[in-house]
């Protein structure tokens, strides 16, 4: 297949295999380590029956290449497990099961995966807005006191902590103000309103730290597109700088953006603890940071197995967004 098309099947098989060589490291990382691999996996309240059941379950008297064939095929094909006087089946892509709560680890990232979704993709739309359009602004205005302002505000978001914005945004708009209610996680099928309304605290959190960011690479990628010859050749023929900007130089230098986008989504799934934890916020990292604590094995490596798909299902979206928004890129 060639042109569009092609380019498509070629980006869906590279993420497969991309997402095979992920788990491939995933598993040696965590089930081929030194110690005792099925008292790790059941956790310290084990007993030794209860471990015995778990090395039987891993396989872990098998070579290394039929340990991970099997827990492939729990991915592919789902796996049973044996609860003591019973068989429980878990359906594909099964991720194991908890040894402290007993519950599936697919279970329990699809109870936290709406939180930080609802986390990352409304803060999303917000830092691109803040930042692109800061950036967009101050190389427009470049040269002029405007423009130093806002470099100063871009440089000062990117050196502080989210958690430092997050509290004095609570003590100041929810303490002091009273404009918003502390943030309390109300799920968009409850209430849309008060998911939006209980959201917009972490939202703009997240997103002044992310934006500043943007805005720096936005201004950097506008001043190389602004200075290229058939912009030059724009004003010269007379058209407005408004134009050139918004239709011409924003596309150029919006490439870049979409790959940064790709990556902050992706890791921000799993990666946006401290905004999680500072607004109480039950997502995938706060799960993640306690089933680290409490050595819960399977859904360590079930988060990170499904926060790497995020990252990779991202930049591989980017990369056909990046060749839409820049035909200059050879569909390779």
């Amino acid at each position: 297949m060639s042109g569009f098309g092609g380019f498509l099947l070629r980006r869906a098989v590279g993420t497969v295999i991309t997402l095979l060589a992920i788990s491939v490291i995933v598993y040696v990382v965590f089930y081929v380590t030194p110690g005792n691999v099925a008292q790790i996996t059941c956790g310290p309240r084990c007993s030794p029956a209860q471990v015995h059941q778990v090395a039987e379950q891993l396989h872990l008297g098998d070579p290394l290449y039929v340990r991970y064939w099997h827990f492939l095929q729990g991915l592919f094909a789902g796996q049973d497990f044996s609860t003591g006087t019973s068989l429980e089946h878990c359906a594909a892509p099964c991720l194991g099961q908890s040894y402290q709560t007993g519950q599936q680890v697919l279970d329990i990232i699809l109870g936290k995966l709406p939180v930080s979704l609802s986390l990352v993709l409304g803060g999303m739309v917000l830092w691109l807005a803040l930042g692109v359009g800061t950036g967009v602004l101050s190389a427009w205005r470049r040269g002029r006191v405007s423009e130093r302002v806002l470099t100063g505000i871009t440089l000062a978001g990117t050196a502080t902590p989210v958690f430092v914005i997050g509290l004095v945004l609570m003590i100041v708009v929810c303490g002091e103000l009273q404009l918003l209610p502390f943030p309390e996680y109300v799920a968009f099928t409850d209430d849309p309103e008060q998911w939006a309304w209980n959201l917009l605290l972490p939202w703009l959190s997240l997103a002044l730290i992310e934006a500043a960011t943007f805005a720096r690479l936005t201004r950097a990628a506008m001043l190389e597109t602004l200075a290229e010859d058939h912009v030059r050749t724009f004003r010269a023929y007379g058209v407005g700088e408004r134009a050139i900007v918004g239709r011409h130089a924003l596309r150029g230098a919006f490439a870049p953006v979409i790959a940064l986008n790709a990556n902050n989504v992706g890791s921000a799934v799993g990666g946006a603890v401290l905004t999680e934890t500072l607004f109480g916020l039950p997502g995938i990292g706060q799960e993640l940071v306690h089933a680290v604590k409490v050595v819960d094995l399977p859904v360590v490596v079930g988060m990170v197995l499904v926060i790497a798909f995020f990252v990779v299902l991202a930049n591989a979206v980017a990369d056909v967004l990046y060749a839409v928004a820049d035909r200059r890129v050879v569909l390779a």
